[in-house]
């Protein structure tokens, strides 16, 4: 992937083959104004031009926090129809990170607030490191969790404990949060050392595979189990036809590494 110019607020990098980090940096608190919104979908359009990410990390750039939320300075100052179209494009962000054609890592060592939170939950999984803080306080500003805040943190933790996040508004930390299942991975290292290793634990296996396994878990928490079972048949199938399954299981009989895309 080419990389983008140092003073940007959304920069990546090419981690190692198959990885790619991406870095929010908009002092003081990674606000997600329009310089990071728009960011993002360069680093995620540069990830689809280049064709080789099979995992993306995430992560902060500022110590103490991931992403602290919407702009409220800009929201102050938007009427009714802008502030419509700043929340789609916070939401096509998260939509469009959640359906990338590769798994995402968000690295989590600071506060993950509001819309913070809501584009760490767009990622496949999340890595927290100690000082993570994890919160949805938008009934504070007299608002809601807008940007797939109250669909996504019900399928993470279960109904009651998004319901006692978002009406209370507090603030979890990280072990509270690998408890309820709002964090995948904890660490008391460096939390991007920490996503990296989870990524280069990831590659080695078919892309094609891992993302109808995340559609089909993605999938029962949608459909009756009837129709789930069904869909799960489908991508199955799909991936001796036109997926990796060919390769996979040659390569097991012949006792060597597949050779995965």
């Amino acid at each position: 992937m080419s990389e983008p110019e140092p003073a940007e607020a959304v920069t990546w990098r090419s981690a190692s083959p198959g990885i790619t980090v991406v870095t929010v940096d908009r002092p003081p608190a990674n606000a997600l104004g329009l310089p990071i919104l728009d960011g993002l979908h360069s680093a995620f359009d540069a990830a689809e031009k280049a064709g080789d990410v099979k995992v993306m990390v995430v992560e902060s750039a500022l110590p103490g926090f991931f992403a602290a939320g919407a702009d409220i300075k800009h929201l102050s100052t938007i009427d009714a129809g802008t502030f419509l179209a700043y929340g789609n494009r916070m939401r096509s962000v998260n939509d469009r990170l959640a359906a990338a054609p590769w798994i995402s890592i968000a690295a989590v060592d600071g506060a993950a607030l509001g819309g913070g939170l809501e584009l760490a939950m767009a990622c496949t999984l999340r890595v927290c490191g100690p000082r993570a803080k994890f919160g949805l306080p938008e009934v504070k500003l007299g608002l809601i969790p807008g940007a797939g805040g109250t669909q996504r943190l019900p399928r993470l933790v279960g109904r009651g404990r998004a319901l006692d996040l978002m009406l209370t508004a507090r603030q979890v930390r990280a072990d509270e949060a690998l408890a309820i299942g709002l964090a995948d991975r904890r660490t008391e290292g460096d939390v991007l050392e920490a996503a990296l290793a989870l990524a280069a634990e990831i590659v080695p296996s078919s892309l094609p595979a891992q993302l109808a396994v995340v559609r089909t878990v993605d999938a029962a928490f949608e459909l009756p189990l009837a129709d789930g079972m069904a869909y799960e048949a489908a991508q199955e199938q799909a991936l001796f036809t036109d997926g990796e399954a060919a390769e996979g299981i040659t390569a097991f009989i012949e006792k060597r590494p597949p050779d995965f895309a």
